[in-house]
């Protein structure tokens, strides 16, 4: 992809007031991103952005479309606020709420269902990676889902290849364990007939080491936690990936 992607998650942070000058700073750079704010800024992100180079996602989803699930919110409703985006299976998610991959199946396909491009994460932890099994995690993560909703359906998804141990760390993989981690994963999408999906990288993405994640021919962009609710920072990555 001659454009590399950003996409920046600010979590649960932010402020109306915080909100609104932060996209605004976004929207006169106009630089090609995707942001995702938390859910009570959705449709603010939305209209401020609206015509720019800036998309909006959002963080997660309910893989049913209506009913009684009271906190949820689903894929219509995340249209209907002018999303096209969202995270599915971050890794807070499958730590903190146990999500495992069917869920996340599920809801790769809801989203895939109301038009939303789905960025699917993926990762190990850190004893994991230490007992030599982070492929082996990362790679049956990544086909759970190609198994879960067909390589031709794969095919409209974004993958943010995030080590657990690097997210809100300070300490991002090195270059190497990146690289090595894309090629296995492209590999394995190579066999699957899905070649063409993008490859993002999560975990520790700053302004000072952005450039060198984008320059690895193997990453097609980055996912960015804390430094996205920063707009001088986030503005850097976005330049960088240009």
């Amino acid at each position: 992809m001659s454009q590399k992607l950003v996409v920046g998650n600010w979590k649960m942070f932010g402020s109306r007031a915080m909100a609104a000058e932060l996209l605004q700073l976004l929207r006169d750079a106009n630089l090609p991103s995707v942001v995702c704010p938390p859910y009570p800024y959705l449709l603010m992100a939305a209209d401020l952005l609206a015509g720019s180079a800036v998309k909006v996602g959002a963080q997660d989803l309910e893989y049913r479309d209506e009913g009684a699930y009271t906190g949820e919110v689903s894929g219509p409703m995340l249209r209907d606020v002018g999303c096209s985006h969202v995270i599915v299976g971050h890794s807070e998610r499958r730590a903190l709420y146990g999500e495992n991959d069917a869920l996340v199946v599920e809801k790769v396909r809801a989203a895939l269902r109301h038009g939303l491009t789905p960025v699917v994460c993926v990762g190990e932890h850190l004893e994991q990676r230490q007992r030599g099994l982070a492929k082996r995690v990362v790679l049956d993560q990544l086909n759970a889902v190609i198994n879960g909703i067909g390589a031709e359906s794969f095919a409209r998804v974004l993958v943010a290849y995030e080590p657990v141990w690097a997210i809100g760390s300070g300490v991002a993989a090195t270059l190497d364990d990146v690289a090595e981690m894309h090629v296995a994963m492209r590999a394995a999408l190579r066999d699957a007939n899905c070649d063409g999906v993008a490859l993002l990288y999560g975990g520790s993405v700053k302004p000072d080491n952005a450039g060198q994640l984008l320059s690895l021919h193997a990453v097609d962009g980055v996912l960015v936690g804390g430094a996205s609710l920063v707009a001088d920072s986030f503005l850097r990555i976005c330049s960088a990936a240009k």
